[in-house]
């Protein structure tokens, strides 16, 4: 390995290096375990806020199981939509764990997506009633696409609903989505559509400071399974009480939005998703439990991904040489 040069991808070296998303899952699922164990490190993300409902954090993680260690350098612009331009942009570095030095910078965007759907994959792996069948899709952007991609991988959906604020977005999400997965997909006018009697529900809108939620409680059917992308936007404080279960991917990190105004009325969650994986406490328990799953997204989702997506490229011959 030369220390003399880094190997940059950009999102269509990325792309190409064509990671599938049970790849992902199962890398995902390793990793979990892992953080169970107490055996990774992550420090508290550090961000910058330039506009409201905005964000760019710093994202360090170690994954010593996977030889992975980097950062991820990622922002998240909500007003970008209005100007053509991505909700999600930014760089990851992968760094060498035993000495410390860059080996690659690629762009975060698609592992960015690509690992919160894999994130849900995991939750409902544990969390979902195992007959799961039907889901709906609230918000039908990069993340609606990839969390039904995610959940197809695990469950035999025979069943989706889609609503999004502006109907074009959910009937292109529908046709192009129903074609890549061999589903039916259904456009509904209301949110309330896409969450009454379905056996999953994602909602994958803006992360807003102050939302106003439309998913209400008594809409989650029981046994159900919600996986809120979006953290508290879309899910009424009481729509989220009435869980059984609660799970994160960081207590901690949940801990600190809380105290920045974030998850108001949301309560203390039942588990950490790695404490689940690890087996050192119960996910479901029977078929009437309503579960729902706040995945933050966390440095350890990257890194996790991170080293698969180089190696593939170096063996591909992918991505560009630049000197260090």
């Amino acid at each position: 390995m030369s220390f003399e040069k880094i190997l940059y991808l950009s999102r269509r070296d990325v792309e190409k290096v064509n990671l599938s998303m049970k790849e992902i899952i199962k890398a995902l699922e390793k990793m979990f375990k892992e953080k169970g164990e107490g055996r990774v490190e992550m420090p508290p993300k550090p961000g910058i806020h330039t506009m409201p409902d905005a964000f760019i954090h710093a994202m360090p993680a170690y994954i010593p199981a996977m030889r992975s260690a980097g950062v991820k350098w990622v922002s998240g612009y909500p007003s970008n939509q209005k100007k053509g331009l991505p909700y999600i942009t930014g760089l990851l570095i992968l760094n060498d764990a035993e000495t410390g030095i860059p080996v690659s910078v690629m762009d975060c965007a698609w592992i960015t997506a690509m690992r919160t759907g894999a994130a849900t994959a995991v939750s409902a792996k544990y969390f979902a009633r195992k007959d799961s069948s039907s889901v709906g899709i609230c918000a039908c952007g990069v993340q609606g696409r990839s969390n039904l991609e995610a959940l197809s991988c695990l469950l035999k959906i025979k069943k989706v609903k889609a609503f999004d604020l502006f109907p074009k977005c959910a009937e292109k999400f529908a046709e192009e989505m129903g074609e890549r997965l061999g589903l039916q997909i259904e456009v509904v006018k209301k949110a309330e559509e896409a969450v009454r009697d379905l056996d999953i529900v994602v909602t994958s809108g803006p992360i807003l400071k102050h939302p106003t939620p439309i998913v209400q409680a008594g809409w989650l059917k029981k046994g159900g399974f919600a996986s809120l992308v979006d953290f508290d936007s879309y899910f009424s404080g009481k729509a989220i009480q009435e869980a059984e279960k609660i799970s994160t991917d960081d207590i901690p990190q949940m801990d600190y939005y809380r105290k920045v105004g974030y998850f108001k009325e949301t309560p203390v969650p039942y588990a950490d998703l790695g404490e689940i994986v690890a087996g050192k406490k119960k996910a479901r328990e029977n078929d009437q439990e309503r579960c729902i799953a706040i995945n933050l997204g966390i440095a350890l989702d990257d890194m996790a991904v991170a080293p698969i997506i180089y190696a593939k490229a170096m063996e591909k011959g992918i991505g560009t040489e630049l000197p260090l």
